[in-house]
């Protein structure tokens, strides 16, 4: 959700007085929640509520349903039993709450203001300018990490041998698991199997582009994860929704993500952009890449023409190599174990262990 204004309100039950008419209030006010500049939702704890007293309303309306109190505790809309005069639980304080574009909080406000709250709703500036100024995302962006030729060899590996489906992971029963949505994420991906192709683009990372990352971000890399050529193909809408990349336990080891383009001048869209940072786009040139810290909200934007070809490593240092290894027992099918290597400490080199499409491991790395 960042990249917008999000509104919260937290009403309990809409059979509540004072829920109706905040409720009504929305309703009244209909057009300023569009999902690209404001969206609202309502966190419900009344079952009756799931009936049909409330609807969410696409784009912009939504609903949850909070019958646990979990979220009301959470956010402090249910107060503690020991804070309440004759010790009731779930003592329900209903409030607005916004947030701003990089999910922060703006302000809140009891329930019963809905008319002061919408106004200001209203008044809010572009998401674009909330800070009053241009917020350049936290990237770094260095060309001449591949030379062209290279590139151009990783390419042709792609159309010789093309590429498959590419998911995405996410949590499911505890297990971090594949999912594949083309309304998310539209993407082939070959995994490149020659040791010494792998080797060469390692030898590149490590002189050209993890001294930059020492130097920008005070991080030492000594490990990468994946060797792939990812392409986006405008003929099928190829892109990657919003999303961060490292949101389960077994991507939660993941530091710093590589956006490195092989061939800038052949395609049009693609760009990377970070909707918490407002509306600018980065495009590296072909053979430089685009880098950032995996908890930042970025997408890859539908490519429009052409194709878009990418080298997209993760990088890591030895105490995420050890939560990945920890990790292993949270790993769903699909999704083969990691097999912590060390060669003795300082490791000047990254490396890896990857899934097979099989699911099993093998040694990759100097």
């Amino acid at each position: 959700m960042g990249g917008r204004y999000v509104l919260l309100c937290f009403f309990g039950s809409a059979g509540a007085e004072v829920a109706h008419q905040a409720l009504a209030a929305v309703q009244a006010q209909r057009h300023l929640f569009d999902d690209a500049k404001v969206s609202f939702f309502g966190v419900s704890s009344d079952p009756q509520d799931q009936q049909g007293r409330v609807r969410q309303s696409l784009p912009g309306i939504r609903f949850f349903w909070d019958l646990d109190f979990a979220l009301a505790r959470r956010f402090g809309a249910v107060l503690p039993a020991d804070a309440v005069a004759d010790q009731r639980p779930n003592v329900y304080r209903p409030f607005w709450l916004l947030l701003d574009p990089m999910l922060r909080v703006l302000f809140s406000a009891p329930l019963a203001e809905s008319e002061a709250v919408l106004q200001r709703v209203a008044s809010l500036p572009d998401v674009g300018t909330h800070a009053g100024m241009e917020i350049p995302a936290p990237v770094l962006v260095l060309p001449r990490v591949f030379e062209p030729e290279f590139c151009r060899r990783l390419i042709g590996l792609y159309e010789t041998h093309g590429g498959g489906d590419s998911g995405f992971m996410r949590e499911v029963d505890g297990k971090t698991v594949p999912v594949y949505d083309y309304r998310h994420k539209r993407r082939s991906d070959m995994h490149i199997a020659d040791p010494a192709i792998r080797a060469e683009a390692r030898e590149r990372i490590e002189r050209r582009l993890i001294p930059e990352i020492a130097k920008a971000f005070q991080f030492r890399v000594t490990r990468m994860e994946r060797y792939i050529v990812a392409c986006y193909d405008s003929a099928v809408g190829g892109h990657f929704r919003a999303h961060r990349d490292n949101t389960t336990k077994g991507t939660a080891h993941r530091r710093f993500a590589v956006s490195l383009n092989l061939n800038a001048e052949e395609f049009e869209g693609g760009e990377v952009h970070f909707p918490e940072f407002g509306p600018r786009s980065y495009r590296a040139p072909t053979g430089g890449a685009v880098v950032f810290s995996c908890s930042l909200l970025h997408e890859a934007g539908p490519v429009t023409a052409g194709r878009r070809y990418v080298f997209l490593p993760f990088l890591y240092d030895e105490a995420a190599a050890a939560q990945r290894a920890a990790n292993n027992r949270f790993l769903g099918a699909g999704v083969g174990e990691y097999e912590l290597i060390t060669r003795g400490q300082p490791q000047a080199e990254p490396q890896a262990v990857e899934p097979t499409p099989a699911g099993t491991s093998a040694e990759i790395g100097a």
